[in-house]
């Protein structure tokens, strides 16, 4: 709950200086190349996408001129846009993007590390994404937002995990085709190994019998010390939200505070993440199959689309869960818990609000 500056910003330096500048200069090289269409259309949908985030983050910000410094002097101080304008930008982009892509546009091949070059599982992403700015935009113009969605959705989009928008990387050198997630979680960052889950998450999961328990969590102890490592799901215990080492002293039991405060333990009483998916060559998410077919019942349940809520809502949960077999085969959880789970939500005896917030 502390202010860093460094850390709210990196994220708008660095890509506007970097990733946007990159995906800009493909565009501008290729928007006359027929033979390089689909490279065109692809950096497009990522440009887009990466300033989806952006402005998700920020509100207004630049859009039109981002990136577009080595195009002309006028961009080197692109103006600001309406958050409202971005918003139609992209949707824009995308849609525009996603209808040239086709067989006759140039092979992308390896350098796509998302898919390969898989031209149709790109238009899938590109439906997505329109999915998502859809929703984005249900409170302050729910019928532009309607529209935009019910297209996609018609359109096709992710129709299992074989389809989630994921990098793919190896386990690379420093600084190169690695997960930088990991690097920063695990492997390079040693502070960061005793990263904790939050106690309101921990404790969520356990009320609702959630199947990913000891798949977000990897046990208590000390992470470079595995026989230290206690993996009972009924031990497993959250760090308090907002205090720091001192202040957590005023919230924990007698008995808590003379474990935290006993030399090599402190933290490392709570929770710590998972470390199999730590890994430098786990993937790293843009969107899902899972996050796709929970748009889609939230939309079924607003009226959007013409849809069964119920089913997208269950595929959506069960993917979600089975996706984690990615990061590794261990995190597999049986039919017969993922359905209890399920249940347990109780989604088709929810009311509209409920639904949605499920």
């Amino acid at each position: 709950y502390y202010y860093n500056a460094q850390y709210s910003g990196a994220y708008m330096e660095r890509h506007f200086t970097d990733v946007i500048r990159l995906y800009s200069n493909i565009i501008e090289q290729t928007k006359d190349d027929a033979s390089k269409a689909n490279l065109n259309a692809i950096a497009t949908i990522l440009r887009a996408f990466d300033l989806h985030r952006l402005t998700d983050l920020h509100g207004d910000m630049p859009y039109t001129q981002a990136g577009y410094g080595l195009q002309n002097p006028e961009n080197w101080f692109p103006k600001y846009e309406a958050q409202k304008d971005v918003y139609a930008a992209i949707v824009r982009d995308v849609k525009a993007a996603r209808d040239k892509l086709s067989a006759s546009g140039g092979a992308v091949g390896a350098q796509d590390v998302v898919y390969g070059g898989d031209i149709a599982k790109w238009k899938k992403f590109a439906n997505a994404l329109l999915m998502r700015a859809a929703l984005r935009m249900q409170k302050v113009d729910a019928a532009t937002g309607r529209t935009i969605f019910a297209e996609a959705y018609a359109s096709g989009t992710f129709s299992s995990n074989a389809d989630n928008g994921t990098i793919k990387y190896l386990n690379g050198p420093q600084g190169h085709n690695r997960n930088g997630l990991s690097d920063g979680y695990w492997n390079t960052y040693k502070y960061s190994r005793d990263c904790k889950v939050s106690e309101t998450f921990v404790n969520w999961m356990k009320a609702n019998n959630d199947p990913r328990l000891m798949i977000v969590c990897g046990g208590t102890g000390n992470p470079d010390v595995a026989t230290t490592w206690v993996t009972d799901p009924a031990a497993q215990r959250g760090l308090p939200n907002g205090y720091t080492s001192t202040t957590l002293l005023t919230v924990l039991s007698p008995a808590d505070r003379t474990t935290f405060t006993t030399a090599g333990i402190g933290t490392r009483m709570f929770s710590m993440l998972n470390l199999k998916y730590m890994d430098w060559e786990d993937p790293y998410y843009l969107i899902s199959y899972a996050e796709t077919e929970l748009m889609a019942a939230e939309a079924a349940v607003r009226g959007w689309i013409n849809a069964n809520a119920q089913t997208h809502f269950t595929n959506g949960v069960r993917g979600a869960i089975q996706a984690w077999t990615l990061f590794d085969p261990s995190f597999a959880r049986s039919a017969a818990d993922i359905d209890a789970y399920i249940a347990g939500r109780n989604f088709a005896a929810a009311d509209t609000e409920n639904k949605i917030r499920l």
